[in-house]
């Protein structure tokens, strides 16, 4: 393990957790700093980050130009409430419309703000259930998806022993098998059903990438039967794929886009975006939220956004991604590895995706295990060859061990 070179000296901290609640893991680290693509914890020891906080750094730590934004926005004017304007956050949602149709051209669709993936989502199903009205409250979601942690987020995840603690959960919300368009079809009642609620791909279901003609035929069947067609991009997003959004890969329009988590690179800030003939069901007061499209967010949306285009980041993510791809496939240990643009997965040939994620960060690097044969990655998308190939090496020193005599690729 590498020690990144610092003009001030790291001392070594031990960090008072009893005031926090446990609903979290006890963590095998805590880090004090970050720059690109590296990490730094408290006895001075530094880490490359192939995580990015579950794809959220995607310009790396500490970008300059959004650490610049932020700090003179704080000094400027940092919140003022929804019940005034500021001249920020149009100016974001002018460049996400624009961002959803192609790049080039506005989509004519309208933006909410708000401060996480879950509560994107949550203003989709709101939107959704205002739009079709008091009858078709319905939404269909996939199981193993994950769309978030409050108690509407929470039901259309498809993951019960996430729901069970918190039984009992609202109603109106199914589930079917992901990539399986008889199942969607069976279920989408349009006498019922409001909204499809999918991923493009489903990120902490291990990097499952669909059919191709999955997201073309959900989008034909909500057509025809007049249901939303609502996709989450809160891990795909924003060149993480290859392309600006997920579902860009296909050539369909959705109804309902949410995104989060990379759009203000590290800063809270999450989207749920609609065409304008959806967005217009909502009212005054049927929605809002406190902190959503405040100045100080949105300044580091506007600044992430502008260094995204100024570096093409989907390209980036394509060229990385393949490397990436190319370097696990590779290896010892790995079955195949999946995904688009700069959201992997490695599928190895035994349950030790767990024990290989302590090995790597005891080796200093950072990925993390969705399911127990399954390793993730989502780097910054501005990462550097040199990072993957190091990134490749780490891993295929961990694995061999792990999977000695399990077989190789296949």
């Amino acid at each position: 393990m590498s020690t990144e070179p610092t003009t001030t000296a790291t001392t070594a901290t031990t960090v008072d957790r009893s005031a926090l609640m446990h609903n979290y893991a006890e963590p095998p680290v805590t880090f004090v700093r970050g720059k690109g693509g590296r990490l730094v914890d408290t006895e001075g020891r530094s880490y490359l980050d192939f995580l990015s906080g579950l794809a959220v750094t995607s310009l790396g730590h500490a970008h300059p130009v959004v650490a610049d934004a932020v700090a003179e926005q704080a000094r400027t004017l940092s919140h003022v409430s929804n019940l005034f304007g500021n001249t920020v956050g149009p100016e974001v949602a002018v460049t996400l419309d624009r961002l959803i149709g192609g790049g080039t051209e506005r989509a004519g669709g309208q933006v909410f703000f708000a401060n996480s993936g879950a509560e994107a989502n949550e203003c989709a199903l709101k939107l959704a259930r205002r739009w079709a009205g008091p009858d078709r409250f319905g939404v269909v979601s996939t199981w193993d998806a994950f769309h978030g942690r409050t108690l509407a987020t929470l039901t259309a995840t498809g993951q019960p022993e996430k729901q069970l603690p918190f039984l009992p959960l609202p109603e109106g919300f199914d589930h079917v098998p992901y990539d399986d368009l008889d199942a969607m079809d069976a279920a989408c009642d349009p006498a019922r059903v409001a909204a499809v609620l999918i991923e493009p791909i489903m990120g902490e279901a291990g990097v499952v990438v669909p059919s191709s003609d999955y997201l073309v035929g959900l989008r034909q069947l909500c057509t025809e039967r007049n249901i939303l067609l609502m996709v989450d991009e809160v891990q795909t997003g924003l060149g993480r794929t290859g392309r600006w959004f997920g579902f860009q890969h296909l050539g369909i329009e959705p109804d309902v886009v949410t995104m989060a988590k990379a759009l203000g690179n590290g800063m809270p800030v999450g989207a749920c975006w609609a065409r304008a003939e959806v967005a217009a069901a909502f009212v005054p007061g049927d929605h809002g939220s406190t902190f959503g499209g405040q100045p100080l967010a949105m300044s580091a949306a506007r600044a992430t956004l502008a260094v995204m285009e100024a570096e093409d980041v989907p390209a980036r993510a394509r060229a990385a991604g393949a490397r990436l791809k190319a370097g696990l496939s590779a290896l010892p240990g790995v079955v195949s590895a999946r995904g688009e643009g700069l959201l992997l997965a490695a599928v190895l040939t035994q349950e030790v995706a767990a024990a290989a994620c302590r090995q790597a960060l005891a080796d200093g690097l950072v990925i993390n295990a969705p399911l127990p044969d399954v390793l993730r990655f989502a780097p910054s998308l501005l990462v550097s060859g040199a990072e993957i190939d190091e990134a490749v090496a780490t891993v295929g020193r961990v694995l061999g061990p792990l999977t000695a005599g399990a077989g190789g690729p296949s």
